[in-house]
């Protein structure tokens, strides 16, 4: 199947569903008042899905793979803030865990579609 739109991307669809768990949680009393916080996990998630559909409009592959670089960045980012949204208690073991292994999901495909894109450059 060949991906005519950036919406067609599994990441992509991954990251929008992620991205409404995100707000789902910030949403919880304690940490909707912690802004600074609230709005960098929320920014962060927003980044992944918006830097896959930027860079599918982006005009080449090796511009794609920087722009996919740069959400398995973000997604990086994202993960790092979980944690410190369990260390501080906003979320607990339970609730970290299954959405860690949501953005742990998005990193592996998002470094697949990498891999994949840079061995269409090479052939």
């Amino acid at each position: 199947m060949q991906i005519k739109n950036f919406a067609d991307i599994e990441s992509w669809k991954e990251a929008r569903e992620f991205v409404k768990i995100i707000y789902d949680v910030t949403l919880n009393s304690q940490l909707s008042r912690d802004y600074g916080l609230k709005d960098q996990i929320r920014r962060a998630s927003v980044s992944i899905m918006s830097n896959i559909a930027e860079g599918f409009d982006s005009g080449s592959d090796k511009s794609f793979i920087n722009f996919l670089r740069i959400s398995y960045r973000s997604a990086s980012e994202v993960e790092s803030l979980l944690i410190v949204l369990l260390d501080l208690h906003y979320i607990d073991k339970a609730e970290y865990e299954v959405i860690n292994e949501r953005i742990v999901r998005i990193k592996k495909f998002i470094g697949g579609f990498i891999k994949y894109l840079k061995s269409t450059l090479t052939n």
